[in-house]
């Protein structure tokens, strides 16, 4: 497993009955947790103290309860900053597991030793897009959601990378790469982190078991022909870690060469010193 582990202004603290207990900088969540399945003992008196609480509805759904959480305030990883808030479906916008994954691609961007070109899709609010542009990477940034990536700008003001060369861009991630193809543009790499279920701003549907393994052929088509990595993250539960070993070898390494690896990420949890998964990525290295 890969794990993240070097956080400073994050940590589980403890797992319990479907809930994590969470400490963002100073602020203490308490948010559920699909893969806490076990119940037990809730000794950290911080349960109690928490500043906010999502609260899953058996309709689907939830809601936020606070106790005294600014609006929004904001953590570090390494010299990146990252503006939180809590927003829809349990959310804070920001996906901490990922560290492990920006800390692999950073030194792969440093140790190139030449200009490289990424390409982040479903890019969320930025934190991938950020630790590229810190490595020293050219970015390009590509959502659906013009909030996501308002949001993602903020990010990056707040780790000095205002004047980053970073594009930012509101679009469908599949319509984008197709004309892609046809301008005939290339990217040393490109990250993917792709929703289970969602939809583009014109309405279009993507459902990952149906759509990721002809997205990530179509992506084959603009990766340039000396590219160094090719990421794929996952949450969804079908796919596992050799699901995505599987779709990215097919799809990259007849044309391109190189490896692959695919691992379950996750977090330490500080209670028990246990792991607590958190999905799965599929890297490859040309």
């Amino acid at each position: 497993m890969w794990i993240a582990d070097h956080w400073k202004d994050y940590e589980v603290l403890d797992t319990s009955g479907g809930e994590k207990l969470e400490r963002w900088g100073d602020y203490i969540l308490v948010r559920p947790d699909p893969q806490v399945i076990w119940d037990t003992p809730k000794t950290d008196k911080r349960w109690k103290q928490r500043n906010g609480h999502y609260h899953r509805s058996s309709k689907g759904g939830g809601e936020w309860e606070f106790f005294n959480l600014p609006e929004e305030w904001s953590i570090q990883y390494r010299d990146l900053t990252f503006h939180l808030k809590p927003f829809s479906f349990k959310h804070t916008g920001l996906f901490p597991e990922q560290a492990v994954n920006w800390d692999w691609f950073s030194s792969i961007i440093k140790g190139a030793d030449r200009p490289v070109k990424v390409l982040n899709l479903f890019a969320y609010t930025g934190g991938a897009t950020l630790a590229a542009a810190k490595a020293g990477a050219s970015v390009t940034h590509v959502d659906a959601s013009k909030g996501m990536v308002t949001w993602a700008k903020e990010n990056a003001a707040a780790s000095g990378l205002a004047d980053a060369p970073i594009r930012w861009l509101v679009d469908d991630c599949v319509k984008f790469v197709e004309r892609e193809i046809r301008r005939g543009n290339t990217y040393d790499a490109i990250i993917m982190d792709p929703p289970s279920y969602g939809r583009g701003p014109k309405g279009e549907i993507w459902k990952i078991e149906e759509s990721i393994f002809p997205f990530i052929r179509l992506t084959t088509q603009i990766l340039s022909k000396d590219a160094l990595f090719f990421l794929v993250n996952s949450y969804t539960t079908g796919l596992q870690p050799a699901v995505l070993t599987y779709m990215i070898h097919t799809a990259l390494v007849p044309t391109f060469g190189g490896k692959v690896e695919s691992s379950e990420i996750g977090l330490p949890v500080t209670s028990n010193g246990l792991i607590l998964p958190c999905g799965a990525s599929g890297r490859w290295t040309g």
